[in-house]
């Protein structure tokens, strides 16, 4: 698809030259050697391995570089001949985790805040926020609560707050990032919607390539070594022959190709480690409910993968079985197996206890960093259980391309480096069962593969793996059960 015909004259040229950023204390650079040009009203999906510096470019082209992010600029990168700090306005990010991008109480407050910041004058800002939430189809009160929205109406909400400001350059860092898959359409749509009304310029930051294949015009690849891979259109950068075999090389999600996992696939679960019945879950301790009268069973060297629309309490649920959360009512209790000396209530256990037998990994990476280097947190908590060796950290670090990160601020990570330390750092303390929440965001083909064996080798050594995800080959390729959760409900669903 081809960008506006007229596009406006708003549009944003973009232009690099040579252009790489490091972070403050790190030795590589996240981006480096850039050299590319988007002509107003373009539509460009950026690709590239996980940590090749795609949220580095978007970040630079906001401006938020060089400012709360100190670090080390090379060549220029330009936004219509001028510097991004100097164009703010100009450009709109909308972030990989909308959690981080909310910050007022209403919804019409929320997607009037940016406009309110350009100055813009207050009636035209009403305007722009009825026309803004009209466009990403977020039909609700302005004076809707941001707290009481699912997951897919705050990426909708970010959107719109964005498109709020009117910017000649729209951002999008894994935009369906955590989303199910109808959740995936609406917003690919809803930025359709409002490109072709304005005639801005996208840039798209997304592993899962098919899902904007067909409405950009240009697939630009960052190699992981500096500079750019491949640019061209998507039907000449993804089609069969070499540039479409070094980019599955790469570990780029290429459409119609699935990266080998090795290992044989889990056999099924053995003895239950942990049940749950007749558990009502909620968010807060006053709210309500989002899942009621559950019953499933964790088992020894087994998967479960627990599915469902954004909002439907997937993530609770995972909290509450993980003993982070207390039911409202309803029974979890551990197996002796499992329990060992700590009695089988989880909800009783210390937290040194909890960690060895029960590992858990939130959907958001940076609410688990506690320390100033990526090797700090991996030794944080084996530090605090005994029988950890250092062998099996190092291994860990190895197995998910942590070991150059060592050193690393674990903040100035990319989305996928951050996701692969939260799961290493649970990891390292080797506990009986281990709970993801969505594992495999932000991942390239390559670190997905690596996570998905490395998973499967800890099911056949007795590991129980839960997991809160929206990734369907990921579920095929662990195996086990799915427990599908929705309008309040939990159904157990064995494969």
């Amino acid at each position: 698809m081809t960008p506006a015909q007229s596009p406006s004259t708003g549009a944003v040229h973009v232009r690099a030259r040579g252009w790489g950023w490091r972070h403050a204390g790190r030795k590589s650079f996240a981006a480096r050697r850039l050299d590319l040009d988007i002509s107003p009203g373009e539509r460009v999906l950026l690709l590239g391995a996980s940590g090749a510096g795609k949220s580095t470019v978007l970040s630079g082209l906001a401006g938020l570089l060089g400012t709360d992010d100190e670090g080390e600029q090379e060549g220029e990168l330009l936004l219509d001949g001028a510097q991004p700090a100097a164009a703010r306005g100009r450009a709109g990010l909308v972030l990989q985790d909308p959690e981080t991008q909310v910050v007022l109480a209403r919804v019409g407050d929320e997607v009037a805040f940016g406009a309110e910041n350009l100055s813009v004058p207050r009636e035209e800002i009403w305007l722009r926020v009825g026309r803004a939430l009209d466009d990403v189809g977020l039909d609700l009160p302005l004076d809707h609560p941001t707290t009481a929205l699912s997951g897919g109406q705050k990426q909708r909400l970010a959107l719109a707050s964005v498109l709020a400001m009117e910017p000649g350059l729209l951002l999008l860092d894994e935009p369906t990032a955590n989303l199910d898959p109808d959740g995936v359409l609406e917003v690919r749509d809803a930025v359709v919607r409002v490109l072709e009304r304005t005639g801005a310029t996208l840039v798209v930051v997304e592993h899962r390539v098919a899902v904007w294949a067909d409405v950009v015009d240009r697939v630009v690849v960052l190699d992981a070594a500096g500079g750019v891979l491949a640019d061209g259109p998507p039907a000449s950068v993804l089609a069969e022959g070499s540039t479409r075999d070094r980019l599955a090389a790469a570990g780029v999600w290429v459409p119609g190709w699935q990266p080998v996992v090795g290992g044989p696939p889990p056999a099924g679960g053995g003895e239950a480690l942990l049940s749950a019945s007749g558990l009502t879950v909620a968010r807060t301790r006053r709210g309500p409910a989002v899942v009621e009268d559950l019953d499933t069973e964790v088992r020894a060297a087994g998967a479960l993968s627990i599915t469902g629309p954004n909002g439907a309490g997937k993530s609770t649920a995972a909290l509450t079985l993980g003993a982070l959360l207390r039911p409202r009512a309803g029974r979890l209790e551990a197996s002796a197996a499992l329990a060992g000396t700590a009695g089988g209530d989880p909800f009783r256990w210390r937290s040194s206890e909890l960690v060895q037998r029960i590992g858990t990994v939130f959907q958001e990476p940076e609410h688990q960093f506690l320390t100033g280097t990526v090797a700090d947190e991996l030794e944080f908590g084996p530090r605090r259980v005994s029988g950890v060796q250092d062998m099996q950290r190092t291994d860990v670090a190895e197995r998910l391309r942590l070991t150059h990160l060592l050193k690393a601020n674990p903040f100035t990570l990319s989305g996928g480096e951050k996701r692969r330390l939260s799961v290493a750092t649970m990891l390292a303390t080797a506990p009986r069962i281990l709970i993801l929440d969505e594992p495999t965001f932000g991942q390239d083909a390559g670190t997905w593969a690596e996570l998905v064996t490395l998973l499967r080798e800890l099911i056949h050594e007795g590991v129980s793996v839960l997991s809160v995800t929206h990734d369907a080959d990921f579920i095929a390729a662990l195996g086990g059960a799915t427990l599908h959760i929705s309008g309040g409900e939990g159904r157990l669903v064995t494969r």
